[in-house]
């Protein structure tokens, strides 16, 4: 039996004890304690392996108040990386009290709501360290305070404040300073921008913050883990010993998602080393620092499906683990000129992009560099190659792989459903019903127009366009036949009655614009040799009229046909 894949696991001790198949990211610490940094910010896009590693950080770091689970927690360790670089790094081990916080709950619709489950996740994290109350070091009046917060009945400002005073409830009962681990800090400010309370949320984040990471004298170290980097303006203001650590930098650059060389090794381990190609394809394509990098949540999820089946198709996994609500907004959004560079990035081309690491989320909604940073950092673009020029740092940025691909062309699909259903086309339809191919093609041109298309997989896209806005039609039943392979026409328009009037369709991407007649031409020729009209001839209509209709990029041509007879 092989080890069972950890879809879900993020808790370390449980993967260890479990026997989970685990990547040994343990260097992690080694780099950690060799750079000496006091509050370190990683961030990484979402499900890129952050909150493991918080959580090996735990195990390996924190001192329990209890010498028996000290050494279950070393135990953890056997066998991995950081047991064989010595003394210099071990001795750490179980030295410290550590605060683990994660803020991934606050992701509510309203402000009381966020803030009730931040409250209930810092009351946790006290009564998860309730054995210092036994210490005689601490005062009562200190002691009643910390069952206040445990028991969630302390005010707004002891909640803002408490990670400062647990840290000095721990430094006072074991006389050392405390490890501080934040997981996913930016979730709440994400969730409360997009839900209206985000000077709400900044407020009480950067009281946290700034207590616990500023001013705090009984902090040994602190690691912080993100998406976004927020400016320091916003959360961590005065904090002047921040270290961020973003997808830019050349420091821990492997330790979050998976290199290659570790991907072909769970592939060979698993014995589906043959699907290689694909997996780099659809889950390749990062680059953090100058390492490449695979997206971990989607490599495990698909070598679970494969050690089933060798022969399994790739999912796009990853649009299931966010919001995707930056994407929806910048397609929502986008002028003309951003969608001929959202154009391009579908295409496989290039954008350069200017580099802002300190921005906000009001910075979203500005048009340019900004939209496109937010896109980087948080993993739906990535670097092909940086260049200096004038003090400033510029990126060439790409769509990663094919899984993020699908995830713009699932968006703007969506979008477009969306769009088409708020437009009027009954000159569209009346066209149809006249026969008048022109008029067709001049009001699908300029529907083209404003929306955005995908190439590399443009029949389905126009296929969809299309059957779209035939759809919203209110006298006429729109049947697509484009999945079923059958030596059907592409559309079939047909009225309620067989009485009234029905359509065949037939779509075809053209190579040039040059193609685009002798292709609406062949569309229609089609309809004919191959006889799509019998299906609504058996069916009872007799009004029966054809299409062929033929794209390229912005352009279209339509061409008629009668097919009564």
């Amino acid at each position: 039996m092989k080890k069972p894949l950890p879809i879900g696991v993020d808790n370390f001790e449980d993967i260890v004890k479990s026997g989970y198949c685990y990547i040994d990211k343990t260097m992690f610490i080694k780099e950690l304690l060799d750079l000496k940094g006091k509050v370190n910010l990683f961030l990484r896009p979402r499900r890129f392996g952050k909150t493991l590693n918080l959580s090996m950080l735990r195990y390996f770091f924190e001192d329990t108040g209890d010498v028996k689970k000290n050494e279950e927690n070393k135990s953890l360790f056997q066998g991995l990386k950081i047991m064989e670089q010595g003394e210099e790094y071990t001795r750490h081990m179980g030295n410290y009290p550590v605060i683990n916080l994660t803020l991934k709950s606050a992701k509510q619709p309203g402000f009381e709501s966020a803030y009730s489950k931040l409250r209930k996740a810092i009351a946790d994290e006290f009564q998860r360290h309730q054995y210092i109350l036994a210490s005689e070091k601490i005062t009562e009046e200190d002691k009643k305070l910390f069952q206040k917060i445990a028991d969630r009945k302390a005010e707004y400002d002891d909640y803002s404040g408490a990670l400062e005073f647990l840290s000095k409830c721990l430094y006072e009962a074991a006389d050392k300073k405390t490890v501080i681990l934040i997981d996913e800090y930016d979730v709440p400010l994400e969730n409360a921008y997009f839900r209206g309370f985000y000077e709400k949320m900044v407020d009480f984040i950067r009281s946290l913050f700034e207590s616990a990471l500023k001013t705090n004298n009984y902090l040994q170290f602190a690691v912080i883990t993100g998406c976004l980097r927020i400016s320091k303006e916003s959360i961590f203001t005065g904090l002047n010993h921040l270290n961020i650590i973003s997808v830019l930098d050349r420091k821990y650059s492997e330790h979050f998602g998976f290199t290659e060389q570790e991907v072909i090794r769970m592939m060979s381990y698993y014995e589906v080393e043959s699907r290689f190609s694909t997996m780099k394809e659809w889950y390749d394509g990062y680059l953090f620092g100058d390492t490449e990098v695979y997206n971990p949540w989607s490599v495990i999820k698909y070598l679970y499906d494969l050690y089933s089946d060798v022969n399994a198709f790739p999912h796009p996994y990853w649009i299931n683990t966010s919001s995707n609500d930056i994407i929806k907004d910048l397609i929502a959004r986008a002028d003309r000129e951003t969608k001929g560079q959202i154009e391009t990035l579908l295409g496989g081309g290039l954008l350069d992009i200017q580099i802002h690491e300190e921005v906000t989320y009001e910075d979203m909604r500005s048009r340019g560099e900004n939209l496109w940073n937010f896109l980087y950092f948080t993993g739906y673009l990535t670097k092909e190659s940086e260049y200096f020029k004038e003090s400033s740092i510029f990126l060439r940025v790409r769509i990663p792989d094919v899984e993020v691909k699908t995830i713009y062309q699932n968006t703007i699909l969506n979008w477009l459903k969306a769009a088409i259903k708020k437009e009027d086309f009954h000159d569209l339809y009346r066209a149809m019903e006249e026969g008048d191919a022109r008029r067709m093609a001049d009001l699908l041109n300029g529907q083209l127009f404003r929306t955005i298309s995908f190439y590399d997989s443009a029949e389905n896209f126009y296929h969809g366009f299309l059957t779209g806005i035939l759809s919203q039609s209110e006298n006429y039943l729109v049947k697509s036949n484009r999945e079923s392979g059958n030596g059907r026409s592409d559309i079939m328009v047909k009225s309620p009655s067989l009485r009234g009037r029905s359509f065949v369709v037939e779509v075809k991407v053209s190579d040039s614009v040059d193609d685009l007649e002798h292709d609406a031409q062949e569309a229609l020729k089609q309809i004919y040799d191959k006889s799509y009209m019998e299906e609504l001839r058996a069916e009872g209509y007799r009004k029966i009229d054809c299409y062929g209709i033929s794209f390229f990029r912005k352009d279209c041509e339509v061409c008629f046909g009668k097919g009564e007879g």
